[in-house]
């Protein structure tokens, strides 16, 4: 049976995550009766989120992840975003996208389905990327703010003992990179990005 699981998110908890809630609800008896909700206040620029975490975690395969538009789900770096759409795939996901009206017909199989998985594919990379840039932007006209003023950030320090941990655990071999994520208490993001650093 398949579930539509829709995930909305805004980024600060001043921001109504549950904006688009009843819309999509609608929405989402296109595809099936059975929907379940994932609502947060959280950053999209983030990999590890907890409700959406918990959407990954719960989905089975053919289920519809279901979002109102490709920034609710991602303004996240190419390297993390390629990791949620593997997670995505992985899952056997189908990716709705309200306001991208072409993956509306992803249920469909055959040559069309084939056609439009394609299409698709490229302008959620495209949405993605766009989200993010605008993220980007948005985060360099507040530090040029903040310069102009007079303010210098500190940016934040890797945890260097979660950091070791991680290195310790990729080296037994004997641990996924899931399971050495919730080991240490990070996003799987984080074991990726150190993976990558040795």
């Amino acid at each position: 049976m398949v579930v539509v699981r829709i995930y909305v998110r805004a980024s600060t908890k001043d921001q109504d995550a549950e904006r688009a809630l009843a819309d999509l609800v609608e929405f989402s008896q296109n595809y099936a009766s059975d929907n379940i909700s994932y609502v947060e206040n959280f950053s999209g620029t983030l990999l590890n989120r907890p409700q959406l975490n918990r959407l990954l975690n719960e989905s089975k395969s053919g289920d519809v992840l279901l979002v109102e538009s490709v920034d609710r789900l991602s303004r996240l770096s190419q390297q993390d975003f390629e990791i949620l759409k593997h997670q995505i795939k992985q899952k056997g996901l189908k990716l709705i996208v309200a306001d991208l009206p072409t993956t509306h017909h992803l249920i469909k199989e055959g040559i069309t389905g084939d056609i439009l998985s394609v299409i698709n594919a490229m302008l959620i990379d495209l949405l993605a990327t766009m989200a993010r840039l605008d993220n980007d932007k948005r985060n360099e006209r507040i530090k040029q703010g903040l310069l102009r003023s007079g303010y210098k950030p500190q940016g934040k320090a890797p945890n260097r003992a979660k950091h070791e941990r991680i290195k310790q655990l990729l080296a037994l071999e004997t641990m996924t990179k899931e399971e050495v994520a919730k080991a240490v208490g990070v996003g799987v993001a984080t074991v990726y990005r150190v993976a990558k650093l040795n």
